[in-house]
Order: C-alpha cells, then structure tokens, then sequence
C-alpha cells in the first residue's frame, strides 16, 4: 500500500478573510482531509471550520504536537500515513516546521520517505523580511533572544557585530508582553546607524512595518504600540 502525503498547511497570523492569504486550491485540498496533527485543538477546530464551514469538525481527527510532545511519540503520529491516510499538519500560526515544532516531525517522515507538500501561506519572518527593505539575500532567523538583560544585550552586541562582518539580516522574535523591553535594549545597545525593522501584528487591519536607523527610534514617544502583539525584528549593521 502506498503511503500517504504530509501536507504542511500554513495558518492566519491573526483574524481575518482567508481568501487573501490562503488560495482557493490550499483550502479546497485541505477540506478533503479528515486527519490533522495540531499545536491547539480549540484554535486548529476554529481555522478549519473557517475553511470549511460545512464541516462538522467534532469528526475530524486532531493529534497535538507541541514543544512538550516527546520525540519518542512522533513515530506514532506518522503511523496513520504509513498505512496510506493523507494527514494535514498546522501550525498554530503561520508555516509548520519555520520556528514551530513541527519541524521535527516533518524530518521524520522524509526518513521514512513519506511524501511531504507544503502549502502557500503566510509566514510571518517572510513577510517582515520582504517589507523590511533589508538584505534578503543574506538573512538568519534566532528565534527568541535570552531574556535576562545582561545576557540578551550581549547577545545584541554579537548579532549587530556578525551583521556587519556578513552583511547579514539578523532576525528575532519575542513573548508579546515583552516587546517594548527588548526595543529599549535594542535602541540602547547598537550602534545609531544600524537600521532596525519592526514589524508588528502582520496581515492584521493595524500592521505596522517601520525600518529606520537606531538614531531615528531613539525619540521613544514615536514608537508604534507593540504591547502584547506578535511582532518580528530585524537588525542589519552598517560597515
């Protein structure tokens, strides 16, 4: 029997119409799927019904992978496609596997050479780093900075240092509440020509994507309202 496909579904990054960010053909193949593995049952139930509304999403099969999901149990989770079922993995925002856990399950079926499809759709470190105005074509994405403030300054250091000696895109994301704080260590630490790019609640009717040099975001009383909203930075250092 052959195996089945592990599509990779990409989700919202926030409310909103699907029809501008998932195209017609993603949501169409995605109705046909009855078996999802999931981050949040209650969020991924949500998006599918948006998807489908005609679906009754008590039927479907939903299996959660998280941060805390052992690796011992991933094999378990592919079992399904090895015996031929189709299955969808989401994220709980934006691409799987692009900063989101699912990428070790992804890695474990190109072990067992289980077909995997990934599907258009939103990333959030895309789309900053394409309106960002900074080199796309040398980027690194850090996940989250150490939050103690010695340590995440240090690290600051060195990621403006390694942007400069690579002309390299440095990109970072924080916990929402603490975005604020991690600006002011970002305006306090580099250098006043280094530019940085923030760009907030992407997709959503109040995105903000603003790139200037350290010195013009020194006057904090201009600084856009980033309080408990998913947002992305990016340093990039001038020689």
């Amino acid at each position: 029997m052959p195996y089945g496909t592990l599509y990779l579904i990409p989700t919202p990054l926030g409310e909103g119409d699907l029809s501008w960010i998932l195209p017609a053909g993603v949501q169409q193949r995605i109705s046909l799927l009855g078996r999802f593995i999931v981050e949040h049952p209650k969020t991924a139930r949500h998006f599918l019904k948006q998807v489908n509304p005609l679906c009754v999403v008590q039927t479907l099969k939903l299996e959660v992978l998280d941060e805390h999901t052992p690796a011992a149990e991933l094999e378990a989770l592919l079992a399904p496609l090895l015996a031929g079922e189709d299955i969808g993995l989401l994220s709980e925002a934006g691409c799987p596997a692009i900063a989101d856990p699912g990428g070790m399950l992804v890695r474990l079926a190109h072990r067992r050479q289980i077909r995997v499809v990934p599907f258009v759709g939103p990333s959030a470190i895309l789309l900053a780093l394409m309106a960002s105005g900074l080199n796309g074509q040398r980027f690194r994405f850090h996940g989250y900075l150490p939050v103690a403030p010695e340590v995440r300054n240090k690290k600051i250091i060195q990621l403006e240092k390694a942007s400069i000696a690579a002309d390299e895109t440095q990109i970072f994301i924080e916990t929402p509440y603490r975005n604020r704080k991690l600006l002011e260590a970002l305006v306090q630490q580099c250098h006043v020509e280094t530019d940085l790019c923030v760009a907030c609640n992407l997709t959503q009717a109040d995105e903000v994507v603003l790139t200037q040099m350290i010195s013009e975001w020194r006057p904090s009383s201009n600084w856009p309202d980033l309080h408990k909203k998913p947002t992305v930075f990016l340093l990039h250092g001038r020689r």
